[in-house]
């Protein structure tokens, strides 16, 4: 497993694994602790799993937390997805800026991605499982979603949208979120 930094966003980390497979399928360690310890990341910060389960089509974001926010390492553990993250720290030198990825069951990479910055991302499969390791607990009074299709954003989204939530379709703009947080 190698780590790579993600020049776009400041902290952020793309921890790549090396897949083995042969006749029965394929075996893959999708977590160290040491080459996590070796980019100055605590391993034993995390403190929640979860995964959703998305089919084509389906997007799921923009999406963090306030306050402290939140960093978490995600994976598509089943599937394709094209994952995006935005980086809302107003005192990072990558303030604003965006990294696409496409992440996939085939090479099991792992994303890291740190507190402040919005994440979110788009099932480019039938079916696509995606596993989140979250390093604080969830407080849904802290969740902040911003409109996925904000044209200062500018995502290129693959697909059209077949599905998301409520709270997703209703988000606001980047700008109005920038605005409720200085309140």
């Amino acid at each position: 497993m190698k780590a790579t930094e993600v020049p776009e966003i400041a902290g952020a980390y793309l921890f790549e694994s090396t897949p083995y497979a042969d006749e029965r399928g394929f075996f893959c360690r999708t977590f160290d602790a040491d080459v996590v310890r070796s980019v100055g990341l605590d391993p034993h910060s995390f403190v929640q799993d979860s995964v959703s389960r998305s089919v084509r089509g389906v997007l799921r974001g923009l999406h963090l937390r306030s306050g402290a926010g939140e960093a978490k390492l995600v994976r598509c553990s089943y599937g394709r997805i094209f994952d995006v993250v935005v980086d809302l720290r107003t005192d990072s030198p990558t303030y604003r800026n965006r990294a696409f990825f496409a992440l996939s069951g085939e090479t099991q990479a792992t994303l890291y991605i740190p507190a402040g910055c919005a994440h979110g991302f788009q099932a480019l499969t039938e079916i696509a499982d995606t596993s989140y390791r979250i390093d604080r607990s969830h407080d849904p009074s802290q969740d902040v979603t911003i409109a996925f299709n904000d044209p200062e954003l500018g995502i290129p989204w693959p697909l059209p949208v077949t599905s998301m939530s409520q709270r997703d379709r209703e988000a606001p703009s980047l700008a109005e979120v920038l605005k409720q947080q200085k309140s």
